[in-house]
């Protein structure tokens, strides 16, 4: 190695050689349905309306979350263009920033162990759930960053002092709070009683610091809330019940059920192959033989954060975000535990799947030719895997390196950073299928349409708003995620962007945008009761499950 594993130097590699990964392709497949093209086109509406305090969704106020990831959002279009880029340059660089605090909490944990919070590090960066946080706007990949970071600066702070590690605790926890709520207190607070929890850990002495830490987390993180309950008083509940109570309780309020198993599965699952490893160890490892730190790693930062989300009636996967900083340290200390002989088994089993999924896709244009995949993948898709394989190849048996550690490290990397160039030309290829709206907006311009009134039947799609800069008028013909929240509207003025089929007052709304020679969308098939509408159209196009009329 040019310099060893204790050099700060390596951390920096990867996060260019990662970073460079992310950015090589990123705009080139817009944002897909719905939770990327919901923050996309509320970013985008924000910032055309330059209205900071009431996000927008699709011409109607939208307060399902508190304003952070919006502000970034529309942030990113205005510093890289009114495009995908713009939207997802900004999640990239914060799971980077992740990847560096990760570093950062590795040193306090491992007592300035550079090498062992180098590979926290890299695995952290290269786990699948987090390379999907990066690819996929949502709030999850802001909050993991401001969580980490307010866990870094109180453990920063517990270990050495310092009253700005306080004050990066209380504003990340108010920043965190401004994102999500709540839910941004769990990683923080589950590592403080870490580190306190049958550790004997000596308190340190309560200072005005403190306090003055405890006033920015109240100006950071409640004063939009607070501006908001002032301007009108039903936000309290709104806020209080409907988006964290029922959030929690009731999994039929956004739509989001899952069995009580499901992050028990999905968890390992994107963690490959880190999971098994760290699952295996532990259980060859005698519990009495763990320190009192480690278990507490083990309890607090994992396993509690995993059973409250199990316990959401709310489940998606990014929820459990929060939990792979301790995932991931908690696999280096128990494969730092190993031999020489015992790592080397694993190295050889990890980089045998790796070398599996990148010759998996080599092959994916014939798998996708002979099997009903539902994709389309060309031939020279396979271009970046086989690459992989070969720079693999070459790498670990022609680089002179004893030690295996580094090998894996190493290993780890390529074999990630190959991943993402190979996925990309697959997502530009399938946007469709993946529930993206790009071709739509595009076959729309080629025939010159923009012009027109859109017409979306029965579908909420913020993407094909994104693609046109128009926010379309969306037809409710009994689709329950169409409707809205409009007890905060100021006026009727969102009954031009939603219309009820069912509701026969808003007939002559529909008669007249008919009148103005509209382009319809619909996913399928029009019911029966409203193919009348069929006959103000003259040309038809299918693309995908899509048909288009004008």
């Amino acid at each position: 190695m040019p310099f060893p594993m204790t050099s700060r130097r390596w951390l920096w590699i990867f996060v260019l050689v990662l970073g460079a990964a992310f950015l090589t392709q990123l705009g080139s497949w817009g944002p897909l349905e719905s939770s990327e093209a919901r923050y996309s086109e509320i970013g985008r509406e924000m910032l055309a309306g330059q209205d900071w305090l009431h996000p927008q969704l699709l011409g109607i106020y939208h307060f399902h979350k508190p304003p952070l990831t919006y502000w970034l959002t529309a942030a990113g279009l205005g510093l890289f263009g009114e495009n995908t880029l713009g939207v997802r340059v900004l999640p990239v660089l914060a799971v980077l920033l992740q990847v560096v605090l990760v570093y950062g909490l590795g040193l306090l944990l491992f007592r300035q162990d550079r090498a062992r919070a180098l590979a926290a590090a890299v695995i952290y960066g290269t786990l699948p759930v987090v390379l999907i946080s990066a690819l996929n706007v949502t709030t999850d990949a802001y909050l993991a960053t401001l969580e980490l970071a307010a866990t870094y600066g109180i453990l920063r702070y517990y270990h050495q002092g310092g009253a700005r590690w306080l004050y990066l605790f209380w504003v990340g926890l108010g920043l965190a709070f401004l994102t999500k709520g709540p839910v941004g207190f769990i990683l923080p607070l589950m590592a403080v009683i870490g580190h306190y929890f049958r550790q004997g850990q000596p308190r340190r002495p309560f200072t005005v610091h403190h306090w003055l830490g405890f006033g920015l987390f109240v100006l950071v993180g409640l004063s939009w809330y607070l501006y908001l309950m002032a301007e009108n008083p039903a936000f309290v509940r709104y806020f209080l019940v409907e988006h964290t109570v029922e959030r929690f309780a009731n999994a039929a309020t956004f739509n989001r059920s899952k069995p009580w198993w499901f992050y028990l599965v999905l968890a390992p699952a994107t963690s490959l192959p880190w999971a098994v490893a760290l699952v295996v160890r532990a259980v060859r490892t005698p519990w009495n033989s763990v320190p009192r730190e480690w278990r507490n790693v083990l309890v607090f930062w994992v396993l509690v954060p995993l059973l409250f989300f199990s316990l959401s009636k709310s489940k998606l996967l990014l929820y459990v975000l929060p939990i792979f900083p301790g995932v991931v340290l908690l696999t280096v200390y128990y494969l730092g535990r190993c031999t020489e002989a015992v790592l080397h088994r694993w190295y050889v089993g990890m980089v045998a799947f790796y070398g599996l999924l990148l010759g998996a896709l080599c092959l994916l244009p014939i798998f996708a030719t002979v099997l009903p995949l539902g994709i389309e993948v060309k031939p020279l898709t396979a271009i970046w895997p086989a690459a992989g394989v070969i720079t693999l190849v070459l790498t670990l048996t022609l680089w002179n390196q004893v030690r295996i550690a580094p090998r894996l490290l190493v290993a780890t990397a390529l074999f990630t950073a190959f991943l993402l160039l190979s996925a990309k030309p697959i997502m530009q290829q399938n946007e469709l299928a993946f529930n993206g709206s790009r071709p739509l907006a595009g076959f729309i311009r080629s025939q010159h349409l923009t012009g027109r009134p859109v017409l979306v039947y029965n579908e909420l799609l913020p993407s094909l708003a994104f693609e046109l800069s128009q926010v379309p008028v969306s037809l409710n013909d009994g689709n329950a995620s169409l409707n809205r929240e409009t007890q905060f509207q100021p006026n009727d003025a969102w009954r031009r962007q939603l219309i009820y089929l069912q509701d026969p007052a808003q007939e002559p709304t529909l008669g007249a945008l008919l009148l103005q020679h509209p382009v319809l969308l619909a996913k399928g098939e029009l019911k029966p009761e409203r193919r009348w509408m069929l006959r103000y159209f003259r040309q038809q196009r299918q693309l995908g499950k899509w048909t288009i009329w004008w």
